[in-house]
């Protein structure tokens, strides 16, 4: 049954929709008609509510030399500008980078004022906006779907976009990749790329400018990306360096290959649907591993000269794919394969002209069928953590039961003192070991999201989103208790700074990013649990701070410990008055209610001494 099923499934979808609409010869006709009558610019043209806009390949980059493979940040102005939702990475992810020398083309095009004027008008009268390029034209083509797709999603405005670049170098990093990704905004690219063009594949060449085997490679890159005029067949290299330079980026995808995934994840990373086409019609790949796969097993199969000339055949190409993409073919072997997944194989490689007695058939067979795998399994995994999910349940609600339990028991501590204040009976044990099974299967959870393994956009997913809250809501307060029962903060110190596990930081930002606001109207009865799972934590640390009082006659620390007090108890009564926290911490005998006894009598005290303290203070202290 698994090899039954679909072989290239929402990529496939997309190749198949682009090849039966006029979409990309429509694109490849305004990329010439940019290229030849804006140079360094773009043009736009309005079928209906369809808008194309085409950026031109000509583009001559000013100022100083552009490095071969220098990455810069994208511009991060504020929430309405630029890239903002594309920065929302993890703390241990790296920026996200692009192409220096790329990145300026589209600045000088968006400091044009007619450019930004003409963006927004299209805004107000198009469904949908098609942005398209060939060459450097294709990634400023990139590079503007990125800020409007930013735009879109700040503005909150509901307008297509799709990107069609033609021949296009790598733009960005793999946080950039990641990014496109969990914002769903792979499926607005597609990227055509033909079976030997050397563009597409230059960045992926080694970034060591000393060495010998690569000065002909960043050569040819100053050439490219300075010279105002568009002849790649004019290159000024001779056909001994064009065979160097050849051999340097064939070398280094054999490498990339070899290592395995982990190689992909250099500097540079493809994003978003990559269409590979040739004069027997063309293949659509969406994951990057294959992609970059699929980039080297093809260019192995070319040489320097039609690695050029392959740059400026994309007319040729882009008008037999819609002729060809869906066309049936005849299989060279005579027989059919033993099912119809082997047989979509089989013709996906005729489309780019490799024949199965070929050597390179078999690893381009065994790279298409692992796009398929890397892109299933995700969504498997995802659905199987469902089915765990719905096993936990029942731990889960125990421990509910158990908060339900507590407070309305005749001690009145609540639920926090009384798990922390816990004997040896079985029902506090069967809490606490829900606890650890509850937390083993977050921790898992996110090994798994941070490992790739789970779809990029799963932290936005509400279901997990929504559950992971209530599970740090539910049982964090038990966290902290443990962490003060056993005495962890004498050692470590304090629970935020220094034993709040990692996950519930992770959930914290997961939170963050849906936007809910935490107080949205006021409450008429107290929430059925605290919205700041670290309010036990901060009674803790308030209590240690009245104990300094206590134990300290310095007047600075005295001063410093009575700011943090005051700060934390209006804090707290705040909370308290918006019905924001649980019923236990307002509990007779909890924690917080018998802290704030204390609070109170040490505060009548120190306004009762007040005119004796502050003269003490004024004769240690002044000059």
């Amino acid at each position: 049954m698994d090899t039954e099923t679909s072989s290239f499934e929402t990529s496939e979808m997309l190749a198949t929709f682009l090849a039966s609409t006029p979409l990309l010869s429509e694109s490849w006709r305004l990329c010439n008609l940019a290229n030849a009558n804006s140079p360094q610019g773009f043009v736009v043209e309005q079928v209906g509510s369809i808008v194309y806009v085409a950026f031109s390949g000509i583009q001559s980059v000013s100022g100083p030399d552009p490095s071969f493979r220098n990455l810069v940040a994208l511009p991060d102005v504020d929430r309405n500008k630029f890239f903002y939702p594309l920065h929302r990475q993890t703390e241990e992810e790296e920026p996200v980078m692009v192409q220096g020398a790329l990145l300026s083309v589209f600045e000088n095009i968006y400091n044009n004022t007619s450019f930004r004027i003409q963006m927004l008008a299209l805004l107000q009268t198009s469904k949908s906006i098609i942005f398209t390029g060939h060459s450097v034209g294709g990634t400023t083509a990139s590079i503007a779907a990125l800020w409007l797709l930013s735009y879109l999603h700040s503005n909150f405005l509901n307008v297509s976009v799709l990107c069609i670049t033609f021949g296009s170098p790598l733009l960005g990093n793999e946080s950039l990749s990641r990014a496109i990704l969990r914002e769903r905004w792979g499926g607005n690219f597609c990227h055509v790329v033909s079976k030997y063009d050397i563009m597409p594949r230059m960045l992926f060449a080694p970034v060591d400018p000393i060495a010998p085997h690569t000065k002909p490679l960043l050569q040819f890159w100053h050439w490219y990306m300075k010279s105002p005029q568009f002849e790649m067949l004019a290159v000024p290299l001779s056909d001994e360096i064009l065979a160097q330079i050849f051999q340097c980026i064939l070398v280094h995808l054999r490498r990339l290959v070899e290592a395995g995934e982990e190689a992909v994840t250099g500097m540079f990373r493809p994003f978003g649907n990559y269409i590979f086409c040739s004069e027997d019609g063309a293949v659509c790949v969406d994951n990057a591993a294959s992609v970059v796969k699929m980039m080297f097993l093809l260019f192995a199969m070319g040489s320097p000269s039609c690695s050029v000339e392959d740059h400026l055949k994309y007319g040729d190409y882009v008008g037999k794919i819609s002729l060809q993409f869906l066309e049936k073919r005849r299989f060279m072997q005579g027989e059919l394969p033993e099912s119809s997944y082997e047989a979509g194989v089989v013709l996906a490689l005729q489309s780019l002209g490799i024949s199965c007695k070929e050597p390179v058939a078999g690893p381009a067979m065994d790279c298409l069928k692992a796009a398929r795998r890397m892109g299933r399994t995700p969504n498997l995994n995802c659905a199987n953590l469902a089915i765990k999910l719905s096993k936990i349940n029942p731990y889960r609600a125990e421990i509910e039961w158990y908060k339900a339990f507590c407070d309305r028991s005749d001690d009145q501590m609540g639920y926090y003192d009384s798990f922390k204040q816990r004997g040896a009976s079985k029902r506090d044990s069967k809490v606490n070991l829900n606890r650890h099974k509850l937390a083993r299967f977050w921790d898992n959870v996110i090994d798994l999201f941070e490992s790739n393994q789970l779809p990029h956009d799963f932290h936005r997913q509400k279901k997990w989103v929504n559950a992971s809250q209530f599970y740090k809501l539910l049982v964090e307060p038990l966290d902290i208790a443990e962490y003060y029962r056993t005495g962890m903060h004498r050692s470590k110190g304090h629970y935020i700074d220094r034993g709040r596990e990692r996950r519930y930081r992770i959930f914290d930002t997961w939170w963050k990013e849906t936007g809910v606001s935490e107080i949205e109207n006021k409450r008429s009865k107290f929430a059925s649990l605290t919205q700041d799972t670290c309010f036990w934590a901060r009674v803790e640390e308030a209590r240690d701070l009245l104990d300094g009082l206590r134990s300290t006659s310095d007047p600075s620390q005295l001063a410093l410990c009575w700011q943090k007090i005051d700060s934390f108890a209006s804090d707290a009564k705040e909370l308290v008055e918006n019905k924001v926290v649980s019923i236990d911490v307002v509990a007779k005998n909890s924690s917080y209610s018998l802290w704030l006894k204390d609070y109170n009598e040490l505060k009548s005290q120190r306004e009762l001494f007040r005119p004796q303290f502050l003269s003490f203070v004024n004769e240690e202290m002044v000059p």
